[in-house]
């Protein structure tokens, strides 16, 4: 390529996700995806769509899915607006919500598709340091900002703050935007705190069907908000594209959300297992963060998280490590089926005494 036509092109590192292995046999604890199958109405939704109807374009406005959402929290569909998984929507929230020369600030560890975003849309950004037990440090949000993003619980820590400090954080920014990223609320025990954009016309709050709902493979997510700022989300999305729920994706997460006995049954099903996880790791010397997650966040004093990982790999048991600074002896580990997770902690204690 001539050197004139590069000068033209925009240089940025993306977003790595974890890997997606392929084969029999493998153990897949990397990218936090639920290990239960969807709600069985959306298997048998799928049975059941026109395929002669995908000729035409989906439905714009998703009325009843907002109808169907609204009514698992105190809010109202004119107050919630719906993205190509959650990804797509935090990206919206940055172009719509961040343009002021004014940094904008999120944790130094935590989901570092902040950091991408930023660099693609040339937001000023500065991150805020953890506390050394990975908690949250409220007084560094308190600067002067062009925004704020957490997520509670934070990945890949897998803390969740107190909806108290969450809150105060929120207060002490009502001249800027404060995203709160739940894409892992529904397996903490805080809670979300989507009630209080009634209270702060300054709070987006932003969750997904990826995890708690199993559908991460029909990308769904969803912000809520005062419907002023809804407004403005709907302008950036309809800027790039209207169409952003398709057909398939509109009609199996009416379904998932109708189903709320079915969704609790699987999140409390993880919780007992990232229960045992916990355990068994404890019970080898691992120090493992308070999850309030589908994962946990583990090490071991001594023990190279990276040697682990590799170790893991090998038998293929696939979990995630960051060669990052302050956590690169850390392993990111999903919850997965009760006897996945036996074989994992059976292969660590092997590693173990190698």
């Amino acid at each position: 390529m001539n050197k004139k036509l590069k000068e033209k092109l925009i240089d940025i590192e993306p977003y790595i996700p974890g890997e997606q292995p392929k084969g029999d046999g493998i153990i897949k604890l990397n990218t936090n995806e639920c290990p239960y199958p969807p709600s069985p109405r959306v298997a048998e939704a799928l049975k059941k769509i026109e395929s002669g109807r995908l000729n035409l374009y989906p439905d714009f406005v998703c009325k009843e899915l907002k109808e169907i959402i609204s009514e698992n929290y105190p809010i109202n569909p004119e107050e919630i607006f719906l993205g190509n998984g959650s990804d797509e929507v935090l990206a919206l929230c940055f172009r719509a919500f961040f343009n002021s020369k004014k940094p904008v600030l999120f944790p130094d560890i935590t989901y570092s598709f902040y950091t991408v975003w930023a660099e693609l849309f040339g937001i000023p950004y500065g991150t805020v340091a953890l506390r050394e037990d990975f908690t949250l440090d409220k007084e560094g949000f308190f600067e002067e900002n062009g925004g704020v993003v957490i997520p509670n619980p934070n990945a890949p820590t897998s803390i969740a703050a107190p909806k108290s400090v969450i809150e105060e954080i929120i207060e002490k920014n009502r001249d800027s935007i404060v995203i709160i990223d739940e894409a892992y609320v529904d397996f903490s025990e805080e809670g979300s705190i989507a009630a209080l954009i009634h209270k702060y016309d300054n709070l987006v709050v932003v969750q997904t069907y990826s995890k708690s709902r199993a559908l991460a493979g029909i990308r769904f997510g969803y912000a809520f908000a005062d419907k002023e700022l809804i407004a403005v989300l709907e302008a950036v999305r309809n800027s790039f594209n209207s169409y952003t729920i398709n057909t398939v994706t509109r009609i199996l997460a009416e379904e998932s959300g109708k189903d709320r006995g079915y969704f609790e049954i699987c999140v409390n099903s993880i919780k007992r297992t990232r229960q045992r996880l916990t355990d068994g790791l404890s019970d080898m010397g691992f120090v493992t963060c308070p999850s309030g997650s589908n994962f946990v966040f583990t090490s071991k004093p001594g023990i190279s998280g990276k040697e682990l990982f590799e170790y893991l790999k090998s038998k293929n048991i696939y979990v995630r490590h960051f060669d990052k600074p302050k956590i690169s002896d850390h392993l990111r580990i999903t919850v997965g089926t009760d006897k996945e997770i036996d074989t994992l902690l059976n292969e660590i204690e092997k590693f173990l005494h190698r």
